[in-house]
């Protein structure tokens, strides 16, 4: 009995403990998956990254695009769920277990997020400060405060960065 409890303990503070950072594990469902690729727009070769990939669908429809994607999670369980899912993509997918708040953001063509409202000026500013190219943000449900976005399509935000 004990050995459920402890595990009950450690799924629960698993999927707990990052909303102290971004956001609640919400798969991304499959309408918000076609409609994210087609406002990030990027082309076979290119690299997402999705920050907060959770169980890695986002980052395996795009590697069915040719589309090279980076995930950050900071949940172990999704972690190694996502990496078991993506290993058919191994060579176009990675899926780091790290914070990216506390990591410089690779290179990149588009990035993806699910982030509670109050987290997103924060990611604006470190776009803006750790990203040299151009690059389309696609945020779910929560938009950027104080910036235009360029398009908005069923809860989706899209966002340029020069």
């Amino acid at each position: 009995m004990m050995w459920i409890i402890a595990i009950f303990i450690v799924v629960i503070g698993c999927f707990g403990y990052v909303l102290l950072f971004g956001a609640p594990y919400l798969p991304t469902l499959r309408a918000q998956q076609v409609t994210a690729l087609e406002l990030l727009d990027l082309k076979p070769g290119q690299t997402l990254v999705e920050l907060g990939s959770g169980d890695g669908r986002m980052l395996a429809a795009a590697a069915q695009q040719g589309v090279h994607g980076i995930g950050y999670e900071l949940n172990p369980l999704l972690v190694l769920y996502s990496r078991w899912k993506l290993r058919k993509f191994r060579e176009l997918t990675e899926v780091r277990f790290a914070n990216f708040w506390n990591s410089k953001l690779p290179e990149c063509d588009g990035i993806y997020v699910f982030l509670l409202e109050k987290y997103m000026k924060k990611l604006d500013t470190k776009i803006i400060h750790e990203h040299h190219k151009p690059l389309r943000l696609v945020s779910f449900a929560f938009s950027i405060p104080n910036k235009k976005h360029v398009t908005e399509k069923n809860g989706l935000y899209a966002y340029m960065y020069d």
